[in-house]
């Protein structure tokens, strides 16, 4: 695909350089359904973004860290707003770039805290899609402390995955640590078995792989969080995180285990959990945490983003964890 076929959203600024996380994939307009509504009758539609890497460097970025995100989206206005949801949230955009040559995916679903979720998906040949290993800047990959990437980019096509091989291969002969999350998307991939080698070999190359319970059975074929965990040790992970919902996180580097208890809250929307544990866990880590202090914010802030609307709206900054921490739920006055 022709580099002149997208134009930089960040205009002709080079943008900062050492941001602690840098991160990339698809970016979707998304239209959440009025609480409790089945897609199918839902007349009233929430507007945000959708994005695992988008909801991690916002997160991030929160959080108090300097967080970048790229990739692409349509020339029209549904990515122009939500480039400027990203940007409002302080996240470094210079490297994003407009496709005047498809439109911004989107994606559809309602909310519900006791029954499945519906999702609709417009995405095919949308902007998000037509990434390639050319949109990746070596230079502002390089600078970073953590390139995070997951596994819904390398299931977008082959274009996409030659970006995130190409994106690992630069941070990995830099010295950035790769942060992996599976995202296992089982919609977008052909079968489980072609998931799983890709995911497999991707996760390999990571320094640290935050994985659900069965996305990290599925990958390792084992069983349990701890056997599924050994088998990513085995293969040269430093750091592995099993996410396990309500119940928490079982973490491990190969010396040390910590099963940490998740936080109950009143769930308004489950999604984007899994996302905030990331950027809990990732910020607890830059920060120079151990393994219980990771564990124990990524599942606060993956308790927390539960307790609002929409994918990342939920996500805190660090006095409201803080206040969350203490058990604070005042009304403020």
């Amino acid at each position: 695909m022709p580099a002149e076929a997208a134009a930089r959203a960040g205009g002709a600024r080079a943008g900062p350089e050492g941001l602690d996380l840098v991160t990339f994939g698809e970016l979707m307009t998304l239209l959440c359904a009025e609480p409790g509504r089945p897609l199918r009758s839902a007349k009233r539609f929430d507007r945000s973004v959708a994005g695992a890497e988008a909801n991690v460097a916002i997160g991030l970025a929160r959080l108090g860290h300097s967080a970048g995100w790229f990739g692409r989206v349509g020339d029209d206005a549904l990515g122009r707003g939500a480039l400027d949801t990203l940007r409002a949230e302080g996240v470094d955009l210079s490297r994003a770039t407009f496709d005047p040559l498809a439109p911004t995916g989107l994606l559809v679903r309602d909310v519900h805290t006791s029954r499945r979720i519906e999702v609709v998906y417009q995405r095919r040949a949308s902007a998000g899609q037509r990434l390639t290993a050319d949109d990746v800047d070596a230079a502002y990959v390089a600078s970073a402390r953590v390139l995070h990437v997951t596994g819904i980019t390398p299931a977008l096509g082959p274009d996409a995955a030659a970006a995130v091989d190409r994106a690992v291969r630069i941070a990995s002969d830099a010295g950035v640590a790769v942060s992996f999350d599976p995202n296992l998307r089982r919609r977008i991939w052909d079968d489980d078995d072609r998931a799983r080698r890709t995911l497999g070999e991707l996760a390999a190359r990571a320094q640290i792989v935050l994985a659900g319970l069965g996305e990290a059975e599925l990958i390792s074929g084992e069983r349990g969080a701890p056997a599924a965990a050994k088998w990513f040790l085995d293969h040269g992970v430093g750091y592995v995180a099993i996410k396990l919902g309500a119940a928490g996180a079982f973490v491990t580097d190969g010396e040390r285990e910590v099963a940490a208890a998740g936080r109950q809250v009143h769930v308004v929307d489950p999604i984007g959990a899994g996302d905030a544990f990331a950027a809990g866990y990732l910020s607890a880590w830059l920060n120079g945490g151990d393994l219980a202090s990771c564990a124990a914010k990524g599942n606060l802030v993956a308790a927390m983003s539960m307790t609002a609307l929409g994918d990342f709206e939920g996500l805190p900054t660090e006095a409201e964890l803080g206040s969350f921490r203490a058990g604070n739920d005042e009304v403020e006055r």
